[in-house]
């Protein structure tokens, strides 16, 4: 009997598994070399399953926009050092030396010395996948800029990296000099000209005019000592890290803290809503009309919430913060480790009639939680969820009336600024599949002029690590996906767990899911390296907002 062929969408699925089993393994190993043969397996993975956020990685030329990408989400410098570790929260805020924060990624970095870059971990497994498999790009990426300026055995390098590297180490690069080393950088690289200098532009600051050609400087020059003098870039992991890692430690502290907030305010024992969502939506449904209508300006809800999410409105959003902490909103910053900063709003203290909603005040609580990331969410909804054990008069249940989650997500059908209305969280790689019933359906939505998609949800393992052949099958086949995201089994794995198993929350507690589209995997230009969303996100993330307060205060 002949052996059946493998379908492309499960040799990507055997990839992916393949590249979790081997993170998993490295992070037990304690360290491990990228370029090296101990980095075989994951590089070998990450080719096999050709990520669309990655481009062109398995192809000769580097891979522009998935650079980009990707230098967003790691700390500035990390090209220039040979050796990347790995930490928990181990007290480095408390030295002289100052963090770096990635610009779309929440997490401190600290450059130890010239050679070192020690990156601290504490939003659970999730943050390692997606460091580990930005970096393996990344190093990729530098391979092949080496294989194209390295001639032979005794080490010649081409006169085109020579003249780039005599460019980067000056102190001041003239118009002309910087076009010289775009256009032997573009020849470097495989690409045009006019890509080259699209990218740079996209990548400069006032602070870094030159980014892009220092960084393809570092990258190459680092890949170039591994080939020549066998000096192997190192990936470590620290054992606090190893220690610590699944154990809700930052978690705890987290919704210990929020807990103990509304304990100090009196609130505890009042009905409680939990949004999960930004930090700006619901602050502005609740306040913006009030603060606005003071200025005397002529205000409606599009208008309104566009004018705000422009750059440089940021007077108008600070007046509005301002009035919402005077009038029921408690602002928590967090210093837990999680990164997830919360707004508490007493509603019995916001104007209801002078906001967006016009209803009748009440006396609920709003908890709005700023986003997790991937299997951080069920981290800290399983902790928020607890009965509150260092409460004053003993453990106290929280009176959780409803959560909600509102959230950016791949679509498989339709466009960026579309929803998705989930009715089940499929979990990527795993048997294990969440079914709820969703407050929130696709009438709800209608005549506002945005494309709705219902059905189930897929939440994966990593937004880098998704090819078209495996989304196509769960858009196609009888899972009928709509759309894909990293917390949405997360979420409902500590929700399920605490209304039907640990009794901590009632078995009633209504559940509210919604999702607007960031981007579209399955159409080349559209992935999520292809840019955000600007103003195309503005609609429905406010629609999401004002349909989720409305459930809530009905």
């Amino acid at each position: 009997m002949s052996e059946q062929k493998r379908t492309k969408a499960q040799e990507a699925t055997q990839a992916i598994e393949r590249i979790y089993i081997t993170m998993r393994h490295l992070f037990n190993r304690g360290f491990y070399k990228p370029m090296g043969v101990s980095g075989t397996t994951l590089r070998e993975g990450l080719l096999e399953l050709q990520p669309e956020i990655y481009g062109t990685i398995a192809e000769e030329k580097v891979e522009l926009n998935g650079l980009v990408y990707v230098l967003d989400r790691l700390p500035q410098g990390i090209e220039e050092c040979a050796v990347i570790n790995l930490t928990g929260d181990e007290g480095y805020s408390l030295s002289q030396i100052a963090p770096i924060i990635p610009p779309k990624r929440r997490r401190n970095c600290y450059r130890i010395d010239s050679s070192q870059m020690n990156i601290e971990i504490t939003r659970g497994r999730s943050d390692i996948y997606d460091v580990l498999t930005h970096l393996t790009f990344l190093f990729i990426e530098s391979h092949k800029i080496a294989n194209r300026v390295v001639i032979n055995d005794e080490g010649d390098l081409t006169r085109e990296w020579k003249l780039l590297e005599q460019t980067i180490l000056k102190k001041k690069i003239t118009k002309e000099e910087l076009e010289v080393a775009l256009v032997h950088t573009a020849n470097m690289l495989g690409r045009t000209f006019e890509e080259v200098l699209n990218i740079y532009n996209d990548l400069k600051t006032p602070q870094h005019p030159h980014r892009f050609l220092k960084t393809m400087y570092w990258l190459g020059k680092l890949a170039i000592e591994e080939v020549l003098d066998r000096e192997k870039r190192l990936i470590m992991f620290s054992p606090i890290l190893r220690e610590r890692l699944g154990h809700h430690i930052h978690g705890e502290r987290w919704a210990n803290n929020v807990k103990s907030l509304l304990e100090e305010k009196d609130l505890l024992d009042r009905p409680i809503h939990i949004i999960s969502a930004n930090m700006h939506s619901v602050m502005n449904f609740l306040y913006a009309k009030q603060t606005l209508k003071k200025d005397g300006k002529k205000i409606n809800k599009k208008n309104t919430f566009e004018m705000l999410s422009q750059p440089e409105n940021g007077k108008q959003r600070e007046t509005i913060k301002n009035l919402a902490l005077k009038k029921g909103m408690i602002y928590y910053n967090d210093t837990s480790g999680t990164n997830i900063d919360v707004q508490i709003f007493d509603l019995s203290k916001v104007e209801l009639k002078e906001s967006f909603l016009s209803a009748k005040n009440q006396v609920s609580v709003i908890i709005v939680m700023d986003y997790a990331f991937g299997e951080q969410a069920y981290e800290t909804m399983d902790e928020l969820l607890k009965p509150f054990k260092k409460a004053k008069n003993g453990p106290k249940k929280l009176d959780i009336r409803s959560v909600s989650i509102m959230g950016k997500a791949g679509i498989l059908s339709g466009g960026k600024g579309d929803l998705m209305i989930p009715s089940a969280h499929i979990f990527e790689g795993t048997a294990d599949n969440y079914p709820f019933e969703n407050i929130l359906s696709a009438s709800d939505f209608k005549g506002e002029g945005l494309e709705i998609f219902d059905g189930p949800m897929i939440t994966v393992l990593g937004t880098s690590l998704q090819n078209k052949e495996m989304l196509k099958y769960f858009k196609k086949s009888t899972w009928g996906v709509s759309g894909l995201e990293m917390e949405g089994a997360h979420y409902q794995k500590a929700i399920q767990a605490a209304s039907k198993i640990r009794n901590s929350i009632s078995k009633n507690v209504k559940l509210a899911y919604a999702y607007y589209a960031s981007d579209n995997p399955l159409e080349t230009g559209s992935t999520l390296a292809s840019g955000g969303l600007g103003l195309t996100g503005v609609k429905p993330t406010y629609l999401i907002t004002e349909k989720i307060l409305e459930k809530i205060i009905a």
